[in-house]
């Protein structure tokens, strides 16, 4: 028997970026970029993982709105029509570098990686990536969990417990409708936590969730084993923490591996370096230079000059950096257990975008985890959380404290004088939406139902916590902004119709086909 394990954790999240009135929004690359250089080199990795025989388990969560982008037709064909030009343009450089041997092998592995794509995405997929994912926690390699339905931040926007209990049966419901079947665990918005909402999790039947390490550490009574060891909420529902020394190791930008200097630079992309008539084409349509995700140098040093980019060095160093990862969680976890009566368990949880689209060889890294895990050592192995309270289901009970993985632990970044406006038109709009849904129990006509359920998603997507997050981090304010102020506005002009009538039928099927997200919602869910 192993001597404790350890439980990786992907968290797959965009916003809900979608406009069918237009293909000039820069932040629908947002999720091309991540289907291409995250998601798809995941898929890969755990198909090569599967197809070797490789024994594993990794917890996936892929959350409601990321979900939805990946089944609306109108964004796979969008997906398609971009890949499409990444791969004419790595045809283009493959000539253009034929007299630069440093380059053209480059561009020779970039063309490779984009027809790859489209051979999974397109042909063998059939422009459905779900279902890839569904493939592989059915034979049991993954287990996937959910989050809330628009990844809300659950302290703040949760003053009402009818918000914290719509966010969290929606994003069940989404869960259950694609996988057909109940996740057992779900990844809280930003593991952002407030006492009680434990009680809602159980309501919707799941098992666990995760926090950063002070929610564990601080909580009342002291956790005897710390972070690694679950406890169980009054609610009975699991609460893992996350070990820092293993995510410090692969998060620091100091001292993290991701900034190893043979890893591939992400901030030099010919997108920006190559002439602009030449690039014209594959970059915005008013000329913005943007990513290509075609990158020619490594990080090199800490100064503008940067050498070629070595794939055989960086994948060399990855091998080495999972070496590393591997021997220290050997020596922390024979440590801790010889201090516990139980195998603890290392919680290793990461944004899923980190593994490929900012850490090039992030993908390659965590398949070497994998197999040295399995094949060079008998210290540990691989668990989900789901697997753990199989194992061991009698924990102590303890109360977690409020608290995020966001910077110093708490509402910070959610709250603070760049975003702190929307909480007051959040706050007031979910109140109506709560009356509205305990007044209409029985919707006087379809048009009705229609339009409150219309109401229920767009307090939904104004409730992103991502909107706020881009106004802190001060990057691309004027959509997050807009974005907050459109989904409020048209909520408020729905409560206004309801209240007084009559509700604009082509408004609303305009609104419903531009906001289209949980098609299957009920406007109840927000009942109290």
């Amino acid at each position: 028997m192993a001597q404790g394990y350890l439980a990786l954790i992907l968290h797959a999240h965009l916003p809900y970026v979608r406009h069918p009135e237009s293909e000039k929004y820069l932040e629908e690359r947002w999720l091309f970029e991540a289907v291409t250089e995250t998601y798809i080199p995941l898929l890969q990795v755990f198909q090569r993982l599967a197809a070797d025989g490789v024994p594993y388990r990794i917890t996936l969560s892929l959350t409601p709105p990321l979900l939805a982008m990946l089944l609306d037709t109108l964004l796979q064909q969008r997906y398609l029509k971009h890949l499409n030009k990444l791969r004419e343009l790595a045809a283009r450089e493959v000539v253009r570098t034929r007299t630069q041997p440093e380059f053209h092998r480059l561009a020779l592995m970039y063309q490779r990686l984009f027809d790859e794509a489209y051979t999974l995405f397109h042909e063998r997929y059939h422009d459905n990536l779900i279902s890839a994912w569904k493939e592989l926690q059915d034979a049991g390699y993954l287990e996937i969990i959910t989050c809330a339905a628009t990844h809300g931040y659950l302290p703040l926007i949760g003053l009402q417990r009818e918000v914290v209990k719509a966010q969290v049966r929606t994003g069940v419901d989404s869960y259950q409708q694609q996988f057909h079947r109940a996740p057992r665990g779900i990844w809280l918005p930003e593991c952002g936590y407030n006492p009680g909402d434990d009680y809602i999790l159980r309501e919707a039947g799941l098992q666990y969730f995760l926090l950063d390490t002070h929610g564990l550490l601080f909580a009342a009574p002291r956790p005897r084993y710390g972070v690694f060891a679950p406890v169980l909420c009054p609610s009975g529902v699991a609460a893992f923490g996350r070990d820092l020394e293993s995510s410090k190791q692969v998060w620091s930008a100091q001292e993290g591996y991701p900034g190893d200097f043979d890893y591939r630079e992400f901030y030099r992309d010919i997108g920006y370096d190559l002439d602009e008539e030449y690039i014209k084409p594959y970059i915005h349509p008013d000329g913005i230079r943007v990513d290509t995700g075609i990158k020619y140098y490594r990080i090199t040093g800490k100064t503008d000059l940067k050498q070629p980019y070595i794939p055989e060095w960086a994948a060399e160093k990855a091998a080495i950096h999972a070496g590393n990862f591997i021997f220290n969680r050997q020596h922390q976890i024979q440590w801790l257990a010889s201090q516990m009566d139980r195998p603890p368990v290392v919680l290793a949880p990461y944004d899923a975008e980190l593994f490929g689209h900012w850490w090039f060889e992030g993908p390659r890294w965590l398949e070497f985890v994998v197999r040295k895990t399995a094949y060079d050592q008998k210290t540990f192995s691989l668990v989900t959380p789901g697997d753990y309270l199989e194992m061991f289901p009698n924990n102590q009970v303890a109360t977690p404290c409020m608290s995020s993985w966001g910077n110093s632990g708490y509402n910070d970044v959610w709250l603070d004088g760049s975003n702190d406006w929307i909480y007051r038109h959040l706050h007031h709009a979910a109140a109506r939406m709560i009356e509205m849904a305990n007044r209409f129990s029985s919707p006087p006509d379809d048009l009705y139902r229609r339009a409150l359920n219309q109401a229920g998603r767009e307090l939904l997507l104004a409730q992103s916590s991502d909107w706020a997050f881009i106004m802190k981090t001060a990057t691309m304010v004027d959509y997050a902004k807009r974005r907050t102020i459109t989904h409020l506005g048209r909520f408020t002009r729905l409560w206004e119709e309801l209240g007084r009538g009559p509700v604009d039928a082509g408004w609303l099927a305009e609104i419903e086909g531009e906001d289209n997200i949980f098609p299957h919602l009920d406007y109840r869910v927000f009942q109290s």
